[in-house]
Order: structure tokens, then sequence, then C-alpha cells
């Protein structure tokens, strides 16, 4: 099964959602957030009126927009694809954000999950990304990506693989304030 990174960023806030969705299909009924919806707009929006200057500024020689990647573990939709002057490549991300000095880590999942894919696809190096805070003036964030964290996705792509093919039921997240406001907390087994 190809993941997406979704079901990563789901896996490890915790495995248990896999199985509870994937598996067992109990939907979430989580409704829809304003900034969810705003966002995709905006990277529509985004995708038409966007700066060059950015890309200047960091060097792009080529971009790809609008990517759908996919290989034999992942799939997901790059913002853009850069070619960058050194041969390497990145992708970058517009999130309909405000930037609060921290990359959040599912940003940064995000990004690594990216970083596979466009490694697969494009046979070139990744080691940054870039995201776009749209509600902080088009704020450019470069963000490192490390061999170790490309490795730690495929390892959870498996995982998540793992608990769908062999019905697996998963030790629940150590972060037990997360069980606070999950919407499988009612059928739960602790």
């Amino acid at each position: 099964m190809s993941i997406t990174p979704s079901h990563i960023i789901e896996y490890l806030y915790c495995p248990r959602f896999t199985y509870f969705e994937y598996v067992l299909s109990i939907p979430q009924y989580e409704e829809r957030h304003f900034k969810v919806e705003k966002g995709r707009s905006v990277h529509a929006l985004k995708q038409e009126q966007n700066k060059d200057y950015l890309r200047k500024r960091i060097g792009v020689k080529e971009k790809y927009i609008d990517q759908y990647l996919t290989n034999q573990l992942l799939r997901g939709k790059v913002d853009e694809v850069l070619l960058l002057n050194d041969d390497t490549m990145a992708p970058l991300d517009y999130k309909f954000a405000k930037f609060e000095e921290t990359v959040y880590e599912t940003y940064r999942t995000q990004l690594e999950c990216y970083a596979v894919l466009i490694e697969d696809n494009f046979k070139r190096i990744v080691t940054k990304a870039f995201l776009v805070y749209v509600r902080s003036s088009n704020k450019l964030v470069e963000v490192n990506i490390t061999d170790a964290a490309k490795q730690e996705v495929r390892l959870v792509c498996q995982a998540v693989n793992d608990v769908i093919t062999w019905n697996f039921y998963p030790k629940a997240t150590k972060n037990k304030q997360r069980c606070v406001s999950c919407t499988y907390r009612n059928i739960c087994i602790k």
C-alpha cells in the first residue's frame, strides 16, 4: 500500500489511528477546519501569484509546480519541487499559517516525506526544504533534511503498512495527553 504524509503524521501521533481508520474503517468524523479549507484555496492562488524573488534568493534554477509523486511506499502532492544551483533539489510547501519561530513536527515530517519522493523520482539529493508562511507576509523558512530523517520516513511507511496488512493492533501513544481529544478515545482499549 502506498502511504501519504498524512498517514505518517497520524501514525506518529498515535499508531492506533492507523488501526481504527484503515483496518476497522472507522472514520474520524472531524469537521473541516477553516484553516485547512482556506489553505487549499491559498495554495491555488499562490501558485498563480508566486513571487520569483523568493526563488532567486535561494538559488533556484528550475521549478516544477504541483507535482504528484509516488514510489513503492509513499505518495503525495508537492506544491513545488525546486532544482537548486548546486544540482540538489528541495520541496517547497505553502502553509496558511503564521510563523511562530518554530517549525512544527507535522510540517517537518511532511517535508521529509516529500524529500524521499523527490529523491526516488528525480534521482537527485535533497538536503533541505522550504516553507512559505502565507500569513506572515510569505516568510520563507529553510528546513534541513537529514539522511536519518529520510530513513525514518521509510521505516514508518513499513510500520503503517504492517498495521494495515496484518491487522495488527499497535500500542497506543506514550503521550496520554493526546488521548484526551482523540476521536477514538471511547473505543480505544488502553
